[in-house]
């Protein structure tokens, strides 16, 4: 099966080497300030070329969830869950939740990214901050 490991595409190396120092910073456009998630070389919103790394604050909401009882990957045992968190500044991430998922529906609780090391590599993680 394997191991997960961080998809590498040309834009994504400073997401990653921030990710690896305990923060989350994302791609924004110089232009009109739209972020850019994923990275990419042209602003979806501007088409500006021109864009900064910027850290954001990783507060968020889960949008969506999903708890999976199969096995995908070998460093992932399940059960293990995967959460939709849209960000205070706009883009959607995917992570997993740590911490004690909340009873029901996961959808519309306040969540902060939490950076965990997981087998050799540091990602990021959800928190629950509120009940929802």
């Amino acid at each position: 099966m394997g191991k997960t490991q961080p998809v590498m595409a040309l834009d994504d190396r400073p997401m990653w080497d921030s990710i690896a120092e305990g923060a989350l910073k994302l791609q924004k456009c110089s232009g009109c300030g739209a972020f850019r998630y994923p990275p990419g070389p042209i602003c979806a919103e501007c088409l500006s070329m021109e864009s900064e790394w910027v850290a954001v604050d990783g507060g968020g909401n889960v949008l969506s969830w999903v708890v999976f009882h199969r096995k995908y990957f070998d460093d992932f045992p399940p059960p293990y869950n995967a959460v939709a968190v849209r960000l205070d500044e706009g883009p959607i991430v995917m992570t997993n939740l740590i911490g004690d998922p909340p009873e029901g529906s996961w959808i519309g609780h306040r969540v902060q990214l939490n950076y965990v090391d997981h087998d050799g590599r540091r990602q990021h993680a959800a928190r629950i901050v509120d009940a929802g």
